[in-house]
């Protein structure tokens, strides 16, 4: 019998934690916090007579709607909000000549769920079916259309035009603009509206708004408290995730990244209010485990020991962790305690049947990634096709929906049963991440001596190029990106679980922002964000 000793693992040498034990102490404090609440319940009173005054201009209530969004205030207001929209889209009397309010509009009603048609912007074209030149003079108007084409589906060919027209000409302004539209059109041409999570961006814009000379004061203040009140809570339970953690044995282990943090940022982007508290720990805990256990399969066990693990996963036991070599004990001990602990506080809530969903994604997982196993193990290539079968359940993605929405109370036994078929609007998520996930982790997975990738077994099945595969899996993102956008105005599930799926894809977006994989690597690309979602307040 070989020993432990003389087992040959792969190495892949990852970063250890970027913020050592940074937010290992934490101290509520309650009479900021008590300030905080007394002032925004006053300023909350004073903006909804806002939304719901019937004196305001349309286009000045829409635009209104946009700036409580961009400033991450909306959750306020969401009846609020939803009822004036109603109103607006069935009796709609904004400026039609317009390109900013147009696009705006349009915007913001896709976001909502109102399939409102594309064909409002043919206004916006010449005779010879091209977009009006003397459009480009208007900044925020193109700025405003760019945006909108972001929320195209599958038929929308003028946003697919309006997109080039407006990326172009954005690009070509740039160096001749004010500093403070050039400031947004930059950020914007990095990070569009729909694909970025609206708490990460809330710091950008309430700088942006405050050096606005139309700014309302109160919608300003309500920013800038209700930011730091949040990062408070968020601070306090990220405290008690890292207190998890550190009791943990596997927080020993030196092989699997250490992403504690960047988990929790993940699990902020898809839920940051406050009554997702529950919903938020649980997510990240999940997340952390399907970290260790993807580094598990990719940098350190054996095909004997992952074959041993993939099995009692599927019998899901704890009696089945005698058979595991004692590293393996440990994951598997502390996966099986977590849903023992995710059904006792459940069931609090008459919710506790949710997690047998969740485990049954976790057998599936593990068995696609001893699939993975076997094919680097093997030195086989599948065919595109056969590869992406299994690497769309790899994402992890398949198995985050029901994790994310445990803490969810308004995810029924009803809205299990749906995402257990594998919808379309999960389907396009799991797209999204896996084309954008392999473009990012090419060159460290060849270093690695991995033979599967997914750039490779294109290459494979259709005789292309490196770089026409890596346009093609750009393309298939784009794509799924539009099979996401026609769900989410199906409205086939509650808004409140639609939403999770999104910020999913947006997840992607963010994380693998530039090609570059922030999550294995998140000095450059998630470190400046987590300091300032959960470091640094807003000076009042």
């Amino acid at each position: 019998m070989v020993s432990q000793s003389e087992i040959v693992r792969p190495s892949c040498n990852f970063s250890p934690s970027l913020w050592g034990d940074f937010f290992d102490s934490f101290d509520w404090d309650q009479k900021a916090a008590e300030f905080y609440l007394q002032e925004i319940k006053e300023l909350k009173n004073k903006i909804r007579c806002m939304l719901v005054d019937t004196s305001i201009d349309v286009s000045k209530k829409v635009e209104l709607i946009d700036t409580l969004e961009r400033l991450s205030i909306s959750y306020h207001f969401e009846t609020e909000i939803e009822e004036q929209l109603n109103q607006i889209f069935i009796n709609s009397t904004l400026d039609q000549s317009n390109l900013y309010i147009v696009a705006l509009q349009f915007r913001i009603f896709r976001q909502h769920g109102f399939n409102i048609s594309s064909d409002v912007f043919n206004k916006f074209k010449d005779g010879n079916g091209e977009f009006i030149e003397a459009l480009t003079s208007d900044v925020k108007g193109v700025l405003s259309l760019y945006e909108a084409a972001y929320l195209r589906k599958h038929g929308d060919d003028i946003l697919e035009e309006a997109l080039t027209f407006t990326k172009y000409h954005l690009i070509k302004m740039l160096p001749n603009l004010s500093p403070s539209l050039q400031k947004q059109v930059s950020h914007s041409l990095d990070q569009t509206i729909h694909r970025g999570w609206q708490r990460t961006e809330a710091r950008f814009n309430i700088s942006i708004y405050e050096n606005d000379e139309t700014k309302n004061d109160s919608l300003l203040r309500l920013a800038k408290l209700d930011y730091n009140l949040l990062q408070m809570l968020h601070k306090q339970e990220l405290h008690e995730i890292r207190r998890w953690w550190k009791n943990l044995d596997l927080s020993k282990f030196t092989y699997p990244r250490d992403r504690v943090i960047e988990g929790y940022y993940a699990s902020l982007g898809m839920y940051f209010e406050p009554q997702y508290s529950l919903a938020r720990i649980m997510a990240t805990k999940t997340l952390v485990m399907t970290s260790v256990i993807d580094d598990t399969f990719d940098a350190y066990g054996t095909i004997e020991e992952l074959k041993l693990f993939t099995d009692a996963i599927q019998r899901w036991n704890i009696e089945e962790i005698d058979r595991l070599p004692g590293y393996l004990k440990t994951v598997y001990g502390t996966l099986i305690n977590l849903h023992q602990e995710y059904e006792q506080e459940l069931e609090k809530q008459g919710r506790s049947y949710v997690v047998e969903h969740a485990r049954a994604r976790w057998k599936e997982l593990i068995q696609c990634y001893f699939k993975e196993a076997t094919w680097f193990n093997k030195g086989y290539m599948p065919q595109f096709d056969e590869y992406m079968e299994n690497a769309l359940i790899t994402t992890v993605c398949f198995l985050l929906i029901p994790a994310l929405l445990l803490g969810v109370g308004s995810a029924t036994r009803e809205t299990y049963d749906f995402l257990i078929n594998n919808p379309r609007i999960v389907t396009a998520m799991a797209k999204i991440s896996r084309v954008i996930d392999d473009v990012a982790t090419y060159k460290v997975e060849k270093e690695r001596g991995q033979v599967a990738t997914g750039i490779d077994c294109y290459m494979k099945q259709y005789g292309a190029s490196k770089e026409e595969a890596f346009e093609k899996l750009h393309e298939m993102a784009e794509d799924a990106w539009k099979d996401l956008n026609e769900e989410l105005l199906k409205k086939s599930i509650p808004n409140e679980v639609a939403i999770r799926a999104l910020n999913q894809a947006r997840l992607m977006d963010i994380f693998y922002k530039h090609d570059q994989d922030g999550y294995t690597n998140p000095e450059k690309v998630l470190k400046p964000q987590i300091i300032s979602l959960l470091v640094d307040p807003i000076d009042l």
